[in-house]
C-alpha cells in the first residue's frame, strides 16, 4: 500500500514520550463502553421496519463477463419484475412499486426476498476507465434504496462533468449484503460485515472482468460498510480504499488491512459518529465496537476536508466531501483537499 498522508503516530505517553495509545483498563469498564458503542450507533438513526417479503430466487445466470452485461441486465430486470407481481399479489404495494421501477434498470444483481439485495449500474461499465463502487451502512434494503442510489447519481452526475475528454465513468451502488439493523446488537460488530465480505471481492472481480482494461477502481465505504470493506480489503484489486463516517473498520491501522491501495477516511464536521465510543472489547462471546478512528492519526489513513456536513451528507451535491471523492476516483489526488 502507498504511503498515506499524515501517516499516523503513535499517542503521547507520559511526558510526552512516543508509545502505544492507551485503551481503558479493566473488564468490566471495557465492556460497559462497548454497550455504549452500540448505543451511539443505534440512537441517532431511525430504524426501519424489515418485512420478510415473498420473491421468487434471484436469476441464475454466468458471471456477467461470460454472459454479457446485456444479457445480464436483461436477466435481473425480468427477475425484479416478477418480484415486483409477487409483492403485489401479498399486499406490499410499496416494495412492488419499488420494484416495477428497479425493472427498467441497470441490474448486476437483484434479489427481492427479505429486506431485498440489489446492485445497480449507473453509466457504461463496460467501457468505464473510472469506476466507483459504493457500500452502504445499516438498514438500508430495497425500501429504502432511493436514498442510497440517490447518493450514486450524484457521484456519477459529477464525475461525468468532470471526467477528461474520452474519459467515461461509472458508479456501481452495491447493496450486496444483508445491512443490520439500527436497533439490533448486529450493528457493533463485525459479523454482518464478515457475512459480507466474500460478496464484495466476488463484486469486484465481476467489475473488473467487465470494465476497460486498468480502469481504474475506487470503493467507497459509508458508516457500517466501512467494516465491510476493511473485512474484504486483503487482496482486493481496487485503487482507493475511503471510508466516511466511519464508527472504526474493526482493524487498528490503515496497514493492518493489508491493501494495496490508498486508503482515505473523511468525516463531516457535523456527523454524531464523531462521539462513537473508538475500542472494541469482548462482550459474551463476541467484538463488540470497531476499534481505531480511522480519520485519527493513530490510524494512518489520508485524511480529506469533508466540510460541515452530517452522517448522510458526504454525496450532497456542491460539498466538499463529492468534490473530494470525485477528484479521487478520477485520479486527481493532487487536487484533493485535507
Amino acid at each position: 500500500m502507498e504511503q498515506g498522508w499524515e501517516r499516523g503516530t503513535r499517542d503521547a505517553g507520559p511526558g510526552g514520550a512516543e508509545g502505544p495509545a492507551r485503551r481503558p483498563a479493566g473488564r468490566l469498564r471495557r465492556g460497559l463502553l462497548a454497550l455504549l458503542v452500540a448505543a451511539a450507533v443505534a440512537v441517532p438513526l431511525a430504524g426501519a421496519a424489515r418485512p420478510q417479503v415473498p420473491a421468487p430466487p434471484p436469476a441464475r445466470i454466468p458471471p456477467p463477463a461470460v454472459a454479457g452485461l446485456d444479457a445480464t441486465y436483461a436477466a435481473h430486470r425480468a427477475n425484479a419484475a416478477e418480484a415486483a407481481r409477487t409483492a403485489a399479489d401479498h399486499g406490499y404495494r410499496d416494495r412492488a412499486a419499488a420494484e416495477r421501477v428497479l425493472a427498467t434498470r441497470q441490474l448486476l444483481h437483484f434479489d427481492g426476498r427479505g429486506a431485498g439485495l440489489v446492485t445497480e449500474v449507473l453509466g457504461d461499465l463496460a467501457h468505464a476507465g473510472r469506476v466507483a463502487v459504493l457500500v452502504p451502512g445499516s438498514d438500508t434494503g430495497i425500501d429504502t434504496y432511493g436514498r442510497f442510489r440517490a447518493t450514486a447519481v450524484a457521484l456519477h452526475q459529477r464525475l461525468t462533468r468532470e471526467a477528461p475528454p474520452g474519459v467515461r465513468t461509472a458508479v456501481v451502488a452495491w447493496l450486496g449484503y444483508e445491512t443490520p439493523g439500527t436497533f439490533s446488537p448486529s450493528v457493533a460488530t463485525t459479523g454482518r460485515a464478515e457475512d459480507a465480505a466474500p460478496e464484495l471481492r466476488e463484486l469486484v472481480r465481476d467489475v473488473r472482468s467487465v470494465a476497460a482494461p486498468r480502469a481504474r477502481v475506487s470503493l467507497l465505504c459509508h458508516s457500517y460498510g466501512s467494516v465491510v470493506c476493511a473485512r474484504a480489503a486483503a487482496g482486493l484489486d481496487v485503487d482507493d480504499l475511503v471510508f466516511l463516517g466511519s464508527p472504526g473498520t474493526g482493524v487498528d491501522t490503515a496497514p493492518g488491512l493489508r491493501t494495496r491501495a490508498r486508503v482515505w477516511a473523511a468525516r463531516g464536521a457535523g456527523d454524531w459518529v464523531e462521539h462513537v465510543p473508538h475500542l472494541d472489547a469482548g462482550l459474551f462471546g463476541t467484538t463488540v465496537g470497531f476499534g481505531t478512528d480511522p480519520v485519527s492519526r493513530a490510524y494512518g489513513a489520508r485524511v480529506f476536508a469533508a466540510g460541515d456536513g452530517g452522517h448522510s451528507d458526504y454525496f450532497a451535491p456542491g460539498s466538499p466531501s463529492l468534490a473530494n471523492l470525485t477528484r479521487i476516483v478520477l485520479g486527481r489526488l493532487q487536487e484533493v483537499t485535507r
